[in-house]
């Protein structure tokens, strides 16, 4: 059944929508972030560290699961500031969250051929250039081209190809993860462990500057809220569900590792849960098994942030906010077919930078993913105070605490990335990265008109948009 006011496809039941979310927050960064995390606050540093992050986004999560039940439509965040603070807090809040989905995409085409040196070592050939002292190699390169023109394929043809490919390759991920607590449980060592703690708050802190990056996903769902087929409050519950399922994910991977090897031989480990399972095992075939449910969370990821980051810059091209090209519905398929192909070319063109992209990456999408969710808590707490009956099918309990409480520790994350900090970004690469992308947003969002916030800013910014680009009555 297609969706009367979007054109939209409603297709995705429970699993589908969980395997969406799950998928996407759970990526690659616990195959090879994990020694670095373990070296420096401790098994149960890091494991603490996660559960904190859970907490943060699960509060973050609460407010977006009230909001996506009360507006169901694809773009998520897009239409949460639009009527909370007007079309300029939605292009901010929306502008942020694209760079942050683009630049999982750009990481998973980047981090799917390095992956694969670990299976098949030496697979490095035909020389291109030095990147930052990294050798980019024709073939790496040749690996993350093709992957990205198969997801970008798979997503144009139709979400129920999409929706197909992420439940088998979640399947396969927890496969992985239950063969790795196996070992952990006849084969780790809590001696392994100790130090359960170091590093003190500052180590935990360490982690913590991940969490944006790592747990960035469960934003999905709205996203593609016009294509899922439930109760607008199942919708929401699905989502806080789909949070504490990856933090219990990123805990076990931090206890089970840790009992696997030592800190220390972790953090000498290029993949180092890969390593730890080969030694749980004391096979090297199980090491690779883990580095394949790696790959699988890496696809997982991709996939879900191209329907995501599509629908997100399909939804600001109906606004107007982008040009219309981005905004086109393919007649057969129902997908936003060329915001698909657009996120496709900026994935296919990432492996051509090598390895350094990944850093680059995680700290310039990390930031502007926080700043949209602090723009979403914002309008949370405005449509609470200005809307109180607003239908909310899914209502936060205690929801204007619980909307301070999101709103205060998603600055705290925020203010991790500001210079001085643990996660400040580097220079010159990653503040030219983000700085490019914001002058381009603010030339984008001079142009449009003032709006005032509220139920129908929408409709009023197309109307003002459309009469701008309408030509001038002929004078008699």
């Amino acid at each position: 059944m297609a969706d009367s006011g979007t054109g939209f496809v409603r297709i995705l039941g429970r699993g589908d929508v969980l395997a969406l979310a799950f998928g996407a927050m759970i990526g690659f960064g616990w195959i090879v972030l994990t020694g670095d995390f373990i070296s420096a606050a401790g098994t149960g540093g890091a494991a603490l560290a996660f559960v904190i992050g859970g907490v943060i986004m699960a509060l973050v999560g609460l407010t977006y699961a009230e909001l996506v039940s009360a507006m169901p439509h694809a773009g998520g965040e897009h239409h949460y500031a639009m009527r909370a603070i007007g079309p300029k807090g939605a292009f901010a809040a929306s502008w942020a969250m694209v760079l942050g989905y683009v630049s999982v995409v750009a990481f998973e085409a980047v981090a799917v051929p390095q992956t694969l040196v670990y299976l098949f070592p030496g697979m490095e050939a035909g020389y291109l250039w030095t990147i930052a002292d990294y050798d980019v190699h024709a073939s790496l390169v040749a690996v993350g081209l093709a992957t990205a023109v198969v997801m970008t394929a798979i997503n144009y043809v139709g979400i129920r190809p999409a929706s197909v490919f992420q439940g088998v390759a979640v399947l396969f991920l927890l496969v992985a993860g239950a063969v790795m607590v196996t070992g952990s449980l006849t084969g780790g060592s809590t001696e392994n462990m100790q130090p359960f703690l170091t590093g003190g708050v500052p180590g935990v802190f360490t982690v913590l500057v991940a969490v944006p990056f790592l747990f960035v996903g469960f934003d999905v769902i709205p996203q593609s809220a016009s294509e899922i087929k439930l109760p607008y409050r199942v919708v929401g519950a699905l989502l806080v569900i789909s949070v504490f399922c990856a933090t219990a994910w990123y805990v076990m991977i931090m206890l089970t590792a840790g009992s696997g090897l030592s800190a220390a031989d972790l953090a000498g480990s290029e993949l180092a849960s890969a390593d730890a399972m080969a030694a749980l095992w004391d096979s090297a075939t199980m090491g690779n098994l883990l580095v394949l449910g790696g790959v699988a969370g890496l696809l997982t990821s991709w996939n879900a942030f191209l329907i995501g980051g599509s629908r997100l810059i399909y939804a600001m091209a109906r606004s107007r906010m982008l040009p219309a090209w981005f905004g086109r519905l393919h007649p057969r398929f129902r997908t936003p077919a060329n915001a698909i192909l657009f996120v496709g070319v900026l994935s296919a063109a990432a492996p051509f930078f090598g390895r350094p992209m990944l850093v680059w990456l995680v700290d310039a999408g990390g930031l502007n993913i926080v700043i949209a969710f602090v723009l979403v808590v914002v309008s949370f707490l405005v449509l609470r105070r200005r809307e109180p009956a607003m239908e909310r099918p899914f209502t936060v309990r205690a929801g204007v605490p619980v909307g301070w409480a999101a709103l205060v520790l998603s600055l705290g994350l925020l203010a991790l990335y500001l210079p001085g900090m643990p996660a400040a970004l580097a220079w010159p690469h990653e503040w030219v990265m983000v700085g490019v992308w914001w002058l381009v947003g603010a030339v984008l969002m001079w142009r449009l008109p003032r709006v005032a916030p509220g139920p129908d800013a929408e409709q009023h910014l197309i109307a003002a948009m459309d009469s701008r680009s309408s030509p001038a009555p002929e004078r008699p």
